[in-house]
């Protein structure tokens, strides 16, 4: 009988072990995986007419066109205009000034500062009645 009960720890240690290894994986493989495609596809949702970008190929151009019911973009390269599938895209270099108009809407929609009785007060840097000093304070101990 202890044959038995001897295989069936040994069983279940090696179901266990077999179990921690697929949550390792997840965690160290498909789960950041996941989060960088997640990126990338909403950098992809964002892309703007004007928007420096750079492919998969690493050509880089300005967007002049984005169809998204052929999920296809067109790159204006130096006076060649060039369409690529919208997953060409690697990455944004530079955006327009129209996404970047459009991001501070963004940005002042949000609270700026707390109210007046919350804000702490800093003590403002007051010029000083001596003339600017270039040399540092290691000269100035040896004087």
């Amino acid at each position: 009988m202890n044959v038995l009960a001897s295989s069936n720890a040994g069983g279940y240690s090696s179901m266990l072990l077999i179990v921690v290894m697929i949550v390792a994986m997840y965690f160290l493989m498909i789960r950041p995986q996941r989060k960088q495609q997640k990126k990338h596809q909403d950098t992809l949702s964002q892309l703007k007419k004007g928007d420096h970008v750079v492919t998969i190929g690493r050509l880089h151009g300005v967007i002049d066109e984005i169809n998204n019911e052929a999920k296809t973009v067109t790159l204006d390269c130096d006076g060649i205009y060039l369409v690529f599938d919208l997953n060409a895209i690697a990455s944004v270099t530079q955006r327009s000034a129209a996404s970047e108009v459009t991001s501070a809407a963004a940005a002042e929609q949000k609270p700026a500062e707390p109210a007046e009785e919350e804000k702490t007060e800093t003590p403002e840097a007051t010029p000083s009645d001596e003339p600017a000093d270039d040399s540092t304070d290691d000269t100035k101990a040896d004087k």
